[in-house]
């Protein structure tokens, strides 16, 4: 089983209203409250239908982007990273994950270095290597740590480069499977993808490339037919999730959720 696209839990947290004042690249109005949380109890609901044990944990209102668990930390089968989010306004956030972690984990280590700087959207995990695009969020700093981290762990870790004016490396691509990335073309246009089955998101369609593989489906924001079919035709099972509230606060399917199967 692929311990990248196959999980026995994952970790949410619950919108809190202090979201309206969430970090966001380009102001397309705040997010309806009440409808970002039927979207999130949604998603909740499709990650449980697959079997997965999700930790639900409650609002933050003193962090407002805390819905967006996924840059907190690096979740693996032997052990997770804590990160250290590259807006200053979300460092304490990564605090807050710790300890849900070390619930669940033998093995939880930390990104410390006073220069480092690294948030999980910006890492994709295969069954091959570590993917981390260096962004606007993770610096170089934070990738070498990152690194000397799981480097003990069996994982070889390269770095990328997420493309200028892209908030996070997995705002535009995904892991379908083993073999298979959903990707924008700006981004698979560089040839971090080389080796690996490229299944191209539609034009004009590219917030739909943060999807993710969660046991036997693939969830993706609502609102994007093309790329849909286009996945559906690859032989995946596809569920269509509401995402526009959180798409305002340059959100997706990843950012929503920590996934997992700790080793014993």
């Amino acid at each position: 089983m692929s311990f990248s696209t196959h999980f026995s839990h994952a970790i949410t947290r619950r919108p809190a209203p202090s979201i309206i004042a969430g970090l966001r690249a380009v102001d397309t109005g705040s997010p309806d409250l009440a409808l970002m949380q039927a979207h999130h109890a949604a998603y909740v609901a499709t990650l449980q239908e697959t079997g997965a044990t999700v930790v639900e944990l409650p609002a933050l209102d003193a962090y407002p982007d805390s819905v967006f668990v996924e840059d907190t930390a690096l979740c693996l089968p032997e052990g997770a990273v804590i990160m250290r989010p590259g807006a200053p306004s979300r460092l304490g956030e990564a605090a807050e994950m710790a300890p849900h972690l070390r619930a669940l984990y033998g093995q939880v280590v930390e990104i410390t270095g006073k220069d480092s700087f690294i948030e999980g959207g910006d890492i994709l995990v295969t069954e091959r290597e570590v993917l981390v695009g260096r962004s606007a969020r993770t610096n170089a700093a934070g990738v070498a740590e990152l690194a000397r981290l799981v480097g003990p762990w069996g994982h070889k870790l390269r770095e990328v480069h997420t493309p200028p004016g892209v908030l996070h490396f997995k705002t535009d691509c995904s892991l379908l499977d083993v073999d298979t990335v959903l990707s924008t073309t700006r981004l698979s246009a560089s040839g971090c993808f080389e080796g690996y089955r490229v299944i191209p998101v539609a034009d004009g369609e590219e917030a739909a490339a943060n999807t993710i593989r969660f046991n036997d489906l693939v969830l993706m924001p609502a609102g994007f037919p093309k790329t849909r079919d286009t996945i559906l035709a690859a032989g995946f099972n596809v569920r269509e999730i509401g995402n526009s509230e959180c798409a305002k606060l340059d959100g997706g399917m990843s950012c929503l959720s920590l996934r997992f199967t700790p080793k014993p």
